[in-house]
């Protein structure tokens, strides 16, 4: 028997996941009290994100690319890339990434590991993601705001950390940065693919679920 944690390191089709709708939701608790006033509490560290990406099936060819996946992934047992359309860029989606996107932290002359993160907002609202699944060709990383060569470092996927190598080790004081697109792990959220023709070489699949995982 497979174990429900495998990850697939494929992307759900591409064209589908333009289609998608969606996005993060937060869990949580608020009580209101007999002055009137709320107690707020955040029941999870991090938000989580689902998605429904039957929005993005028009076609017959698409409605095969969604079944021969569905049935490669086993359902919901393991877990794939998904291709966030509103979120996926260390930056706007409208512009490329630069080395110089996302702090990752500080070097001090013996530190060879750093976390991938994207942050939203500034100060101390500032909610820092970690980014798991980055597309590999696209990240670039720079020590003091100077681009350093793809040899200089490589991203260990077990950790989801960026790794530098012998003799490229970030200074003391030096700043770590990174730019980079990316994925979103996740697992089908549903047990059964509900498949119809709507017109000649027309599909549609409804509802097809998604929901974010932690690796």
């Amino acid at each position: 028997m497979s174990a429900f944690s495998e990850f697939h390191d494929v992307a759900f089709p591409l064209g589908i996941s333009f289609g998608a709708t969606g996005g993060p939701e937060r869990r949580n608790e608020i009580v209101t009290l007999t002055s009137g006033r709320e107690k707020r509490n955040a029941r999870f560290a991090d938000s989580r994100r689902f998605y429904d990406a039957g929005t993005g099936v028009r076609s017959l060819e698409d409605l095969h690319d969604v079944l021969a996946f569905f049935e490669a992934r086993r359902g919901s047992l393991h877990a794939f890339r998904f291709r966030d359309p509103f979120d996926m860029k260390s930056c706007p989606p409208e512009q490329a990434p630069a080395a110089t996107d996302q702090a990752l932290g500080t070097g001090d002359g013996a530190r060879v590991r750093f976390k991938l993160v994207k942050t939203y907002g500034a100060g101390d609202d500032a909610y820092s993601r970690t980014i798991a699944k980055p597309v590999l060709p696209t990240l670039k990383v720079a020590v003091g705001g100077i681009e350093r060569p793809a040899f200089a470092f490589s991203f260990d996927g077990a950790s989801g950390e960026i790794v530098f190598a012998a003799g490229h080790v970030p200074g003391a004081g030096a700043a770590v940065t990174a730019g980079y697109e990316f994925h979103v792990p996740v697992r089908f959220d549903i047990e059964r693919l509900t498949l119809s023709l709507t017109a000649f070489r027309a599909g549609q699949i409804p509802s097809i679920p998604l929901v974010e995982v932690l690796l």
